[in-house]
């Protein structure tokens, strides 16, 4: 049976018509025979969707019961059952009630796929995972439905319902997205233009990612080598050397000039696995490359000019940077050189040759390092000097044989001595065995003449032979040696990344990673004089302290102290400065980060103060005003009865009003640390009584068992009394009718509980954290029960006096709130 597909409607805001588009299409597909059912829609009271409704076949939603509380979900094993062709299942990001089948209604679409059902969806880029956190800075709001990225872009069809921030606004405005009183905060908040135009953007780019991956896809499918420029990508290709920083800048500003532009830097590495870049300086560029907006790569490859097109063609790369060749007038008469090679490969891709310090100055190299080791050669040379003589006699001893002959059997001493010794000892050997055969068996006999042509040629080609042969072995020794360095080298700086990506502490991390691995005493950062970071017994504070120093960044130096480094170690310890480096920018950033956290949270705040005020404040007022102006109106005589109720509702707004404006002004206090406390010790039971007047008519409704004999409670009982207030106003607002909340005390220890029980609908588990936070209603965005400080506030109070409110599932269904405070004597 083949799979459904899957087509998702996709939004930059709610109420841009996802759902009304999808509608649509469903009539669309009914008029062309197509059997269509509705699984589940979400009008949100908007007339013009429930209208798209008519004439649609609907799946009856099944009914879930959860703590006390009924919900309605999509009825998956009914849609099943039913085998429809296409099923029309709004909201995808959405969480099932628990007692679901599947915990999200993602994955209840997938189930409908592998039955062969086509899907149709809707889902707002807000609800993207990738995007959360993008969309929480920029709206002050954090998404708690989230689907995987994966599950979008997997879909065969993503179009998006698009609508200008102008557009949705009058939209709002008119009332076509939420009910008239929510529309101020609305537009006052989440549906400010600036919000909406982010928004929107997002969503473009986001889908533009995705028509870029099927573009990729089709072009590969269809082997299409050439490139489309459907985007301006620049590849700029770095060899590791100091004139990749002016070459990523230029590549950056050229991708700059085009809006959406990609920069991607690639390293070609030689397939041969031996090092030919400076890891350090790549380390380095790679983080530039990255501040830049950029992203790095490397691939392998003989030909470099090859490679670095493939790479270019395979990323659909408009333009390549590369810069100006390094190497001198005559070293180009014998070989072109990558840019030029480039350069006429490239066929369609703009390739830019850039200028730097180092062009045509010739490549500077260093001394080549020795195959062997000392102890090699020396063997090599005593192998030379000593195996031709013994050769020689032993010749001259045993039974004549052909010059030939004799040739091939020094040959074979040559390439001894090549194999124990390397190039060197080869190359005395070669020229000791050319004079020995010339003079012990080349006629005439002990003179250095040589009487027939053919022996002449035979002698000059074993020098020849054997200096090749001594060459090739040298050069398979050297290049052993460096590809096993070179494995060393991968093998360390992969165990220093991943210790440091492991540890929580990354800098100090990979300083420890340093002294291990190369023995040393101490390993210590400076800047400026100052010591940044040190691992070991011994920190030098100078770098005249210490046995080798290196550059780390501009003002970053890296010591080490316990002894010197080989040349080839240098270049390791400079990939670990240049990630140390890397590290302090990140451990910055994050203190940055966690100072700036209290800010944010403030001004989130704000923000969401703002908008509760809009219509808390408000309200009250309205209402205070409205009987105040009744009262004193001369077009209307009322009776005692009626002035009283106009007077009492007045008395109960401002006595709203005050208790809100109280709220705001004490949170403000707990997040500025500067609210007082004056603790006493006090009963529970005087406590208890004195809240549930505040509360009013209400506050009679409750249940109270605090024992005479509870210990008394180390508290502020104007606090305590607040905290009271506002749990048992919460529960109230939740108890169903006939059981309402319970007060309970107990000690336990050196505390003593406070229980405020209700058999409400409850709070999963997993949000129990989320009604703490301010401005917070669970399951609700709107304001129109209060701003949402009640328990925030009272969680903070509670902690200023020493104790602590947590919540708890009530047996049966509800929540109950533990205030757990000290008992006398206990502070």
């Amino acid at each position: 049976m083949a799979r459904g597909e899957l087509r998702i409607y996709l939004g930059a805001a709610p109420g841009v018509g996802k759902t009304y588009t999808m509608l649509e299409e469903a009539h669309r597909r009914i008029e062309r025979g197509t059997d269509v059912v509705v699984a589940f829609v979400e009008t949100h009271g908007r007339k013009h969707t429930q209208a798209m409704l008519a004439d649609l076949e609907i799946i009856e939603r099944r009914t879930i019961e959860y703590r006390g509380a009924r919900f309605t979900e999509m009825d998956l094993d009914a849609v099943l059952d039913r085998r429809p062709e296409v099923a029309i299942v709004d909201e995808l990001a959405h969480s099932n009630v628990p007692g679901s089948v599947h915990a999200k209604r993602w994955q209840d679409v997938h189930a409908l796929l592998d039955a062969g059902i086509d899907v149709l969806t809707t889902v707002n880029v807000q609800h993207l995972e990738s995007l959360n956190d993008v969309v929480a800075r920029i709206t002050g709001v954090e998404q708690r439905e989230t689907v995987p990225d994966a599950i979008v872009r997997a879909a065969e069809q993503v179009e998006l319902v698009d609508m200008t921030p102008e557009a949705l606004r009058r939209r709002m405005a008119h009332g076509n997205i939420y009910r008239p009183e929510k529309i101020d905060a609305a537009l006052g908040n989440y549906f400010r233009t600036g919000n909406l135009t982010a928004l929107r953007e997002l969503a473009l780019l986001w889908l533009a990612d995705k028509v870029d991956d099927q573009l990729d896809k089709y072009r590969a499918d269809n082997a299409i080598d050439n490139t489309w420029e459907t985007r301006e990508r620049v590849v700029v290709a770095l060899t590791g050397g100091p004139e990749g920083d002016t070459l990523i800048r230029r590549a950056s500003r050229i991708a700059a000039r085009v809006k959406g532009a990609d920069l991607m830097a690639v390293h070609v590495t030689r397939n041969d696995g031996l090092a030919g870049a400076d890891p350090a300086e790549l380390a380095r560029q790679r983080v530039l490359v990255e501040s830049l907006g950029g992203t790095y790569h490397q691939v392998v490859g003989t030909d470099i000019p090859q490679a670095l097109l493939d790479f270019a063609r395979g990323a659909n790369a408009t333009q390549i940077v590369l810069g100006a060749s390094s190497r001198g007038r005559f070293a180009q008469l014998f070989a072109t050189g990558v840019g030029v090679t480039t350069i006429a490969r490239s066929g369609s891709i703009d390739v830019h040759l850039v200028t730097h310090e180092r062009a045509r100055q010739g490549r500077r190299r260093g001394p080549i390092p020795a195959a062997l080791s000392r102890s090699r050669r020396i063997a090599g040379f005593l192998a030379a000097l000593l195996g031709l003589p013994l050769l020689t006699i032993a010749l001259k001893v045993g039974p004549t044989l052909p010059l030939i002959n004799d040739i091939l059997l020094f040959l074979v001493a040559v390439i001894g001595v090549a194999l124990i010794g390397g190039l060197w000892p080869a190359l005395l050997a070669a020229v000791a065995g050319s004079l020995l055969l010339n003079w012990f068996f080349t006629a005439p006999i002990g003179r250095f003449t040589i009487a027939e042509g053919q022996n002449l040629l035979a002698l000059a080609i074993f020098v020849i032979v054997a200096i090749a042969v001594s060459w090739v072995v040298d050069t398979a020794a050297r290049k052993t040696r460096q590809a096993a360095e070179a494995a060393a080298d991968a093998q360390t700086l992969a165990t220093v990344a991943g210790g440091v990506l492991r540890g929580e502490r990354p800098l100090l991390a990979l300083l420890e990673r340093l002294r291990e691995t190369f023995g040393l005493d101490s390993v210590t950062l400076l800047e400026k004089g100052a010591v940044v970071a040190s691992v070991g017994p011994a920190a030098c504070e100078r770098p005249a302290d210490s046995d080798v120093e290196v550059t780390a960044d501009g003002d970053l130096m890296l010591l080490l102290k316990g002894h010197t480094l080989q040349a080839s170690d240098r270049r390791i310890v400079e990939a670990f400065a240049a990630q140390a480096a890397v590290a302090v920018k990140q451990e910055r950033l994050a203190t940055e980060a966690a100072a700036a956290k209290p800010l944010a949270e403030a001004d989130r705040m704000r923000t969401a103060l703002l908008a509760a005020v809009s219509h808390d404040l408000r309200t009250p007022l309205a209402s205070a005003k409205a009987s105040v102006a009744s009262l004193r109106s001369s077009d209307v005589q009322f009776d005692d009865d009626d002035r009283a109720e106009l007077l009492a509702t007045a008395d109960e707004s401002l006595d709203r009003l005050d208790r809100l404006v109280a709220n705001l002004l004490d949170m403000s206090r707990l997040q500025a640390g500067a609210l007082g406390v004056a603790a006493i010790d006090v009963g529970a039971e005087e406590v208890v009584p004195r809240a549930l007047d505040d509360i009013g008519p209400d506050g009679r409704l409750v249940t109270v068992h605090v024992p005479d004999d509870l210990p008394l409670l180390h508290a502020d009982p104007g606090l305590l009394e607040r905290i009271l207030v506002n749990i048992v106003t919460n529960a109230l607002r939740y108890s169903p009718p006939g059981r309402p909340p319970i007060i309970t005390g107990s000690s336990h220890g050196d505390t003593v509980e406070l229980r405020v029980i209700d058999h409400g609908p409850g709070i999963p588990d997993d949000r129990w954290d989320d009604v703490f936070l301010p401005f917070q209603r669970l399951g609700d965005r709107d304001n129109h029960t209060g701003v949402g400080l009640g328990l925030a506030l009272s969680r903070g109070l509670t902690e200023a006096m020493g104790g602590t409110l947590t919540p708890e599932a009530t047996p049966g269904g509800g929540l109950t709130m533990i205030i757990a405070l000290p008992v006398r004597g206990m502070t």
